[in-house]
């Protein structure tokens, strides 16, 4: 029987609507204050201080659309949201700015996050489902310069990339994606030749969320048949199943985070929880 949730240790509330998405920012150091981004259903992207439990900032930029990614890029004042309105929007939100400064038609219709990998100072690869529903596209930021977009063969039926993950092993080392897609496998792929190097089937529904650990070399998934699945990739770049796998008691699935948040299923509520995982990966 799986445990009980653990008590809250404070909720936030006012944000009026359903929210979909979290990200901390938690600075290391005193006095950085504790923050919390929320994406809400009706397109606001709220900004919670973790000391006064309040709103400190509302930002309205994709047009009462869903929001269903928000990431911080290097530092609380600089932000990605992702929204239902086929928009990517890269916010600067020092010295107290509110408006979008820049953003990108992905022309996708589904609800595949973007991933984000920084390759230099102030220079970042972000990984997005692109507007041919079993591509991904990479481009460089801040510039939007295209630097690929990775095609599945002809005739691997993989179906639409569900979620994405930008990694390298070190600064030096070569970018690459690890995708999991509708027909439940997870592909690694080398951004520079554009083609994927291996393929794993990891689960018989899609994959809804994933997350991997470079210097472990070891990943986890999760799919809608409420199974989580760990693998491993070998000094070849093969993908290997692990045997151990975890059935969820409940469909909804986290992105796998080492800070998360729980939300309670309620209009303008979240229940902010520890939850680390009660079970190591590796």
């Amino acid at each position: 029987m799986a445990l009980p949730p653990p008590d809250p240790q404070f909720v936030l509330r006012g944000a009026s609507a359903a929210v979909h998405t979290l990200h901390f920012s938690c600075g290391s150091q005193e006095p950085d204050v504790p923050i919390l981004f929320s994406g809400s259903e009706n397109g606001f992207v709220h900004v919670w201080n973790l000391k006064t439990h309040r709103v400190d900032t509302a930002l309205d930029g994709h047009g009462r659309k869903s929001v269903y990614c928000v990431e911080t890029m290097g530092g609380k004042d600089r932000l990605l949201s992702q929204g239902r309105d086929q928009r990517i929007c890269l916010w600067d939100l020092a010295e107290g700015r509110t408006s979008v400064m820049d953003s990108v038609f992905t022309e996708n219709v589904g609800f595949c996050r973007c991933s984000l990998l920084k390759v230099a100072q102030g220079r970042w690869l972000m990984a997005m489902a692109a507007k041919a529903l079993e591509e991904v596209q990479v481009l460089e930021l801040p510039s939007k310069t295209s630097v690929c977009t990775l095609k599945p063969e002809v005739g691997a039926k993989l179906g639409m990339p569900m979620c994405l993950k930008l990694w390298q092993l070190n600064c030096g080392s070569q970018p690459l994606l690890l995708a999991g897609y509708e027909d439940g496998s997870v592909v690694l792929w080398n951004l520079s030749m554009g083609k994927a190097l291996s393929q794993l089937v990891c689960h018989q529904e899609p994959v809804m969320s994933l997350d991997f650990d470079s210097e472990k070399a070891k990943g986890i998934s999760g799919s809608s048949e409420k199974v989580l699945s760990i693998w491993s990739l070998n000094e070849q770049q093969n993908l290997q199943i692990q045997p151990t796998d975890f059935s969820l008691s409940t469909w909804a699935l986290v992105r796998l985070p080492l800070l998360q948040a729980g939300t309670e299923h309620s209009n303008s509520t979240r229940r902010v929880l520890p939850c680390p995982l009660k079970r190591p990966v590796g």
